[in-house]
């Protein structure tokens, strides 16, 4: 197993031996629990454009990785915000992502795909208004229906910027719901993964913003398949999953807890909609799959040691994961460059970068060692950290 230098947390430099890799049986659904992984998308390195003020997509390579987690099993949650959906990704480009995913998904039996809407084209100001955010959700909303695409809502800086009370938030919700052709997952995108949804359901406290969540998917439960929460506290999501609707789902976005939310307990459970699953496909796949048997004690066996990692991945500020989990597609060779949109490849330090290589490693997530063992030397290179 090939060895290499990595620096410590204390600044110093160790050899740091790699451990053989996991081998995860693949399996296929139906799993027990709905499981989407929410795709990155991959840059174009050669493209000539300043990565700051425009964006290039390698479009085939962000693709074949749909169709990687498709093999798998997995679902797609598409141009959200592990995409960098408003985060270097603008609309035209997320709606022309949306069109060849839903095309690559023909091709495939089953393939599940949600697509993400949003009011990121809506310039967010003082001037805005709710009658500006609706016009916006519609018309995103409008563009992948036509395409026929089912939508994941996705929270609205926007909307926090015009709202100026809780009852405004129901009545965009109630205009936006009472239209679309079908059931829609909404997502509740937490202010650590994005400040600027800071106090959104007109709270800043996220158990009394629950109530205001709660009565907009009563309200509109036929008209909703389920509700994704990204705020990192398992004991907010069991909360609120107890308090869902009869008929709604509850999808995790806890990056933090997510095997023991999956698993549920005697009054319920979540399904899955998460950005770590594109770092962690194969060992999601296969822990769904020994779910499915009802090998619990495998599941957790196979997700436990993914956890260290997704943490890590996660951690404050959170909203720099992505760079993270393109880091993992990068020494699984899903593209052959560490190359962002925006030149997010800068949000993380050396060190994190690191302990990222040593806890994917210790996981068996590393699908070939000396692959990744080399890109690490070559990334470390660039970082001052030779041999």
């Amino acid at each position: 197993m090939p060895t290499l230098t990595l620096p410590t947390a204390d600044g110093a430099l160790q050899s740091y031996a790699t451990k053989p890799p996991r081998e995860f049986p693949a399996a296929k659904p139906p799993f027990s629990r709905i499981a989407y992984g929410a795709a990155h998308v991959v840059a174009d390195p050669l493209a000539d454009k300043e990565p700051w003020l425009d964006m290039a997509v390698d479009w085939d390579r962000t693709i074949a990785f749909r169709k990687h987690l498709w093999s798998l099993g997995l679902g797609v949650a598409e141009a959200m915000d592990t995409a960098q959906r408003g985060m270097g990704m603008d609309w035209p480009a997320s709606l022309e992502l949306i069109r060849r995913s839903l095309d690559a998904a023909k091709d495939v039996p089953g393939a599940l795909i949600g697509c993400g809407v949003g009011t990121d084209h809506l310039a967010v100001d003082e001037r805005v208004t709710l009658d500006d955010v609706i016009a916006a959700y519609e018309e995103q909303c409008e563009a992948v229906e036509r395409l026929g695409g089912s939508i994941i809502l996705m929270a609205s800086r926007a909307l926090v910027k015009a709202a100026r009370k809780p009852e405004d938030y129901a009545t965009v919700y109630g205009r936006i719901l009472s239209q679309v052709r079908k059931p829609v997952i909404i997502h509740w995108l937490g202010e650590m993964f994005d400040p600027a949804l800071d106090g959104y359901w007109g709270h800043k406290d996220h158990m009394v913003a629950m109530d205001v969540a709660i009565d907009v998917l009563t309200t509109n439960a036929a008209k909703i398949d389920g509700i994704k929460i990204s705020l990192l506290d398992k004991d907010k999501e069991i909360a609120m999953r107890r308090r869902l609707p009869q008929g709604v789902r509850m999808y995790t976005g806890d990056d933090f807890n997510f095997p023991e939310l999956i698993e549920g307990d005697e009054k319920g459970y979540s399904d899955a909609l998460l950005g770590i699953f594109d770092a962690i496909a194969p060992a999601a796949s296969a822990a769904l799959g020994a779910f499915t048997r009802g090998d619990v004690a495998a599941f957790h066996d196979i997700l436990g040691p993914c956890v260290p990692l997704s943490r890590h991945i996660f951690k404050a500020p959170t909203r720099f994961y992505k760079t993270g989990v393109v880091f993992m597609a990068y020494l699984n060779g899903h593209q052959d460059h560490f190359t962002m949109i925006a030149g997010q490849e800068s949000t993380r330090s050396t060190l994190h970068l690191a302990e990222l290589f040593r806890l994917a490693d210790a996981a068996g997530l590393l699908s070939d060692v000396d692959r990744a063992a080399h890109r690490m030397r070559l990334v470390m290179a660039t970082r001052g950290v030779e041999a």
